[in-house]
């Protein structure tokens, strides 16, 4: 089974989704039944992954591969080849984990169309999974684009009253961005072949050859091919100025779509930033023109996303601006291009995915009873569910980053590597810490503090148990990351140290303490100059 784990996770919510193809339409109760039973199965199978990689997490390189180069279409250099790193792991293990709770909090949610929902989202599901596990340049995008037309229909068919053209701008802008990836890979692909006289999409053969793009054709197309890519995952992530998509997707959206969109597909974006933009276009990538321009929208659209939330009048249209804000973190961490910056990068991706998908559903069960998300129509609603008030509380701690909860591990370690770069780059972004915690806090307490103040919410009924059971493992993850976080840290130690030593080989990758010890300094001067570019 270790041998072929990999595909396992990958194609069971597709073999669940087929056979969904064969349960009559008018049978729900078994289709919600099957679709569950193979969301939950996901999540199983991939548990045996986490001491079968931690036995492995100091070795070099991918893990788990299966498949090889040009195995699939030999004709043009296609294979199905797949494995994982400490990146992806973490990843994969996010999305067996929300993909199960999206589709068990959607027992109730759906009541039209319920075959063809579950089919598509475990459709989504594969997709989703096959993108944090490619190695090979074809599979990554094939799988790229499954994943678009699931999302396009959960949210055109079951989303809200301008469901359509939230759909459709979700599939516009992403399709733009692929469009652009295809011909950047393709020009990479060539370019391997005119080096090597080997047609392969393979991506680590092609991590040997892009680096040299900048010497056969200059830094100006090096640049243009980086941006080809880095538009692609900044409009999924999504970074300020392309963001707008963003919060019609999520307010359209139903609540297991939210959640899966805000937990899972927007990680594609920070995901191919570190796997594809950053090593594939080293020069490009410490250009300090092109780095001070990644920070300057990053810290934009940390402070933009958070003002943006203060002003919101729609729950959920709140918390969709906050994960621009808390992207934009992670997108800083990114191009922090040390240690302690792409680490608390992916820390702060999988707490995002915990969070705000623990937020999407809050949200959401509120809807369910009300049929409104206007704040104005609670006030008091701990008095008639405190049990959701104490849920909420922990979830909204965890989200504006309280010690001993995980937002506040991963926000930490991105402004400490930001500020070993250049101390204002921090000083910008702690500024979203402190804005996260008013919108936060100012939302908790109209909804929930006080007495009831409209009629309606007198007799609103408190979580079912099922209801609870989706929050339980993100409570647990929330507390586990918060108070100790150090195998996380350690799963991500070798990739993060690869990276970094693709784009900075003279950056001093050994302990701050031994490196003190060892020179009397914990970072020579050349480094910090280096990495600010004279900001």
């Amino acid at each position: 089974m270790q041998n072929h784990i990999l595909s396992i996770i990958l194609f069971l919510p597709l073999v669940g989704a087929i056979l969904l193809l064969f349960i009559p339409r008018d049978n729900k109760d078994a289709i919600r039944w099957i679709a569950n039973a193979f969301a939950l199965a996901g999540l199983l199978v991939s548990l045996p992954l986490v001491p079968w990689f931690w036995a492995q997490r100091a070795q070099p390189g991918f893990k788990f591969v299966e498949g090889a180069a040009g195995n699939w279409i030999p004709s043009i250099g296609a294979g199905y080849h797949i494995g994982v790193d400490g990146i992806s792991f973490l990843l994969i293990m996010l999305t067996t984990l929300l993909g199960w709770i999206s589709i068990l909090s959607s027992w109730t949610a759906i009541q039209d169309r319920v075959k063809e929902y579950y089919i598509w989202f475990l459709v989504l599901q594969t997709g989703m999974l096959g993108v944090f596990m490619a190695l090979d340049f074809f599979l990554f995008y094939v799988f790229w684009e499954v994943m678009l037309v699931p999302m396009y229909l959960l949210i055109g068919i079951w989303g809200g009253p301008r469901k359509l053209y939230a759909a459709i701008k979700f599939f516009l802008y992403t399709l733009v961005g692929s469009v652009l990836m295809l011909l950047g890979i393709l020009f990479l692909y060539f370019n391997h072949h005119s080096l090597t006289g080997a047609y392969t999409f393979d991506i680590q053969a092609i991590y040997q050859t892009a680096p040299q793009v900048v010497d056969h054709y200059g830094l100006a197309v090096a640049t243009v091919l980086f941006f080809a890519f880095f538009i692609a995952f900044a409009i999924k992530v999504p970074m300020f100025p392309f963001h707008t998509w963003l919060p019609d997707a999520h307010v359209e959206a139903p609540t297991a779509g939210s959640v899966i969109l805000a937990g899972v597909l927007l990680k594609m974006g920070t995901y191919g930033l570190i796997r594809f933009s950053i090593p594939l276009f080293p020069k490009v990538a410490m250009d300090p023109r092109v780095r001070g321009a990644m920070i300057t929208l990053s810290i934009i659209g940390i402070v933009y996303g958070a003002l943006v939330s203060l002003m919101q009048k729609d729950m959920k249209k709140l918390v969709a601006y906050s994960s621009v804000s808390h992207l934009g973190f992670c997108t800083l961490g990114i191009f922090a291009l040390n240690p302690l910056g792409l680490s608390g990068s992916v820390i702060q991706q999988i707490n995002h995915g915990i969070s705000t998908g623990a937020l999407f559903l809050i949200v959401g069960i509120l809807y369910e009873r009300r049929h409104t998300r206007e704040i104005a129509e609670y006030g008091g609603i701990s008095n008639v569910m405190p049990l959701y008030a104490t849920i909420t509380l922990i979830m909204f701690m965890s989200s504006l980053g309280l010690p001993l909860l995980n937002g506040f591990v991963g926000e930490f370690t991105i402004l400490q590597g930001s500020y070993m770069e250049n101390k204002w780059w921090a000083a910008w972004a702690v500024t979203g810490v402190i804005l996260g915690a008013a919108y936060l806090l100012w939302l908790y307490q109209r909804v929930f503090f006080g007495n009831v103040t409209n009629p309606k919410n007198e007799h609103l009924h408190d979580l079912t148990p099922r209801e609870v059971l989706t929050f339980a493992p993100l409570i647990v993850m929330a507390v586990w990351i918060g108070v100790y976080p150090k195998p996380f840290f350690e799963v991500l130690d070798q990739p993060v140290k690869q990276i970094v030593g693709i784009v900075r080989p003279d950056y001093p990758l050994n302990p701050p303490a031994a490196r003190a010890q060892g020179s009397g300094s914990p970072r020579p001067t050349a480094a910090i100059g280096a990495a600010g570019g004279g900001r």
